[in-house]
């Protein structure tokens, strides 16, 4: 048997000199996208993994809460039942301790129905037990980021209100895990914080998108005074325009979306609502 496994062996890696990178090919023509739930779990507009394991997964639903997998979505489990519930904006784990967990409630997709949250919750134990930590009057969260090797070092971009005007917008910093927040990133009463990211080679390079947006039962006024794409690189201690650089669309602009590559930070995508 082992004289069997041994000339299986020799046999693979034969065919895999020869012709792995065709078999391989006609494999993944055969993937299709499914839905693995759960079923009753609301639209999401978060979800969060963590690099060093694979099955683990998290999501915030609208009106659901946060979810959790362990097995690659076989199966769900709500893991913010008995602490928060209601609509989910952003979910974030810590990719030095993955049991440090940080959540912004209030959904982000601000349709007729849209639902507000009640501000930031943080778990230090992979989700078994949760903690509220400020923000209370940002009803709307749309990203949260953590420092890659200092869980305590977070930052959150809040919309605000969406049907009038509010002071609890921009972008926010806590150093110290949520116990306090600071404002980095502010424009207007009428503009808040929709997208963030953090440079994936260097953390102290920060990109942040701010939306004018009115949103009542009847209509959505989107742009104006205060949207605009922002670059930090120390950190959020001081922002710079980024809505002027040559080849930006024209003023005014509205939803942005932003990304850095992660194979090369020099490139920097950029999606953007404009006239044009």
């Amino acid at each position: 048997m082992i004289k069997w496994i041994g000339r299986l062996a020799v046999l693979l890696l034969a065919v895999s000199a020869s012709g792995f990178a065709e078999w391989k090919t006609e494999a993944l023509e055969g993937l299709e996208w499914r839905e693995i739930g759960p079923y009753r779990g609301g639209r999401s507009a978060a979800v969060a993994g963590i690099p060093q394991d694979r099955e683990t997964f998290y999501f915030g639903s609208t009106g659901g809460g946060v979810w959790k997998t362990t097995n690659g979505g076989g199966h769900w489990d709500n893991i913010s039942d008995g602490f928060f519930g209601g609509s989910i904006g952003a979910v974030a784990v810590s990719s030095w301790d993955p049991n440090v967990i940080y959540v912004g409630t209030g959904e982000k997709t601000v349709r007729g129905n849209v639902s507000h949250g009640d501000g930031m919750w943080k778990s230090s134990d992979a989700g078994k037990s949760w903690n509220h930590v400020g923000l209370d009057d940002s009803r709307h969260i749309s990203r949260v980021r953590i420092h890659p090797k200092n869980p305590d070092l977070v930052y959150a971009a809040v919309m605000g209100h969406l049907f009038g005007p509010n002071e609890q917008r921009g972008v926010y910093r806590s150093k110290d895990g949520g116990k306090n927040w600071e404002r980095i990133l502010f424009t207007n009463e009428q503009a808040g914080a929709v997208d963030l990211v953090m440079d994936p080679g260097n953390p102290r390079v920060l990109y942040a998108t701010t939306w004018r947006v009115i949103r009542t039962p009847y209509s959505l006024e989107s742009g104006g005074t205060g949207s605009g794409l922002w670059k930090s690189t120390d950190g959020g201690d001081n922002w710079k325009s980024l809505s002027d650089r040559e080849g930006m669309p024209e003023a005014p602009l509205g939803i942005s979306g932003i990304t850095v590559s992660p194979s090369n930070p020099d490139n920097v995508y950029a999606i953007i609502e404009a006239a044009e």
